[in-house]
C-alpha cells in the first residue's frame, strides 16, 4: 500500500483527523467504554429490583434484557455494512468478478467469491472490503472495527465496487478509514453472530491472518 499518496475524498472531510494506529485504539476503547455506560445501568436496576423486593423479577428481567439488546443492536449495525444486495445484471456482475479476481491473489479470489468480500492485509490490521463497507480486524484477532463507505455510482456491479474500494483502500489506508463512517467497533464474537454464513467464513479467515 502507498504510504505518500493521499485520497481526494479527504477534502470532504476536513474536520476528521487522520487515522492511525493509537486513534483506531483509542476509538475501541471510547466504543468499549460507551456500551458499558448504557449496559451497567440496567444491570444496576435488575440487581437492585431483586434485593428490595423479589416480585419485582419481571421487571429485573426486562433491565436484563436491555443490558443484552443494547450490545447486539450496535453489532447488528456493524454487521449491516457487509451485508450484499443482489446484482441486477447479472452478465455485468460476471465481468466485474473477473476484473476483481485479478486484483487479488489465488486464495483471497476463492474467498471472495465464495463471501463476496475481499481480504486485504495492512499496516492497520486486516481488512475485508464489501461493496458497501469493510471491517477491520485489528493485529491479534481480538477487536473488529466496521466501516461505512460506499462508491457515489450505484449502478456499477457489486464487484465494481468492491474492486473501487479496495484501490481506494490501497491508496491510502489512514485516508480510506478517516473517510469510511465508522458503524461499530467490538469482539469478534458478538459481530459473528450477526454475520450470515458466508461473511462469518470470511471473517475467520481475516482473524486467522490477524494472528500472523
Amino acid at each position: 500500500m502507498s504510504t505518500d499518496a493521499v485520497l481526494p475524498e479527504l477534502a470532504s472531510v476536513p474536520w476528521r483527523e487522520r487515522t492511525t494506529p493509537a486513534s483506531i485504539a483509542r476509538r475501541g476503547q471510547w466504543w468499549t467504554a460507551y456500551t458499558v455506560g448504557h449496559v451497567i445501568p440496567f444491570l444496576a436496576a435488575a440487581t437492585a429490583l431483586m434485593l428490595l423486593n423479589p416480585i419485582a423479577l419481571p421487571v429485573a428481567a426486562a433491565c436484563l434484557a436491555h443490558a443484552w439488546i443494547i450490545p447486539e443492536l450496535y453489532a447488528f449495525r456493524g454487521a449491516n455494512v457487509v451485508r450484499g444486495k443482489d446484482a441486477r445484471d447479472a452478465k455485468s456482475e460476471r465481468v466485474a468478478q473477473g476484473l476483481l479476481g485479478d486484483l487479488l491473489g489465488h486464495d483471497e479470489r476463492e474467498l471472495q467469491r465464495r463471501t463476496g468480500l475481499a481480504l486485504e492485509r495492512g499496516r492497520l490490521g486486516v481488512w475485508l472490503v464489501g461493496e458497501a463497507g469493510a471491517l477491520l480486524v485489528r493485529s491479534g484477532g481480538h477487536r473488529v472495527h466496521c466501516y461505512c463507505v460506499g462508491v457515489p455510482d450505484a449502478d456499477l456491479p457489486p464487484s465494481d465496487r468492491i474492486a473501487h474500494l479496495l484501490l481506494a483502500l490501497r491508496t491510502d489506508e489512514a485516508g480510506f478509514a478517516t473517510v469510511a463512517n465508522h458503524a461499530f467497533s467490538g469482539a469478534p464474537w458478538r459481530l459473528r453472530r450477526r454475520l450470515s454464513l458466508e461473511a462469518r467464513e470470511a471473517l475467520d479467515a481475516a482473524r486467522r491472518a490477524a494472528l500472523r
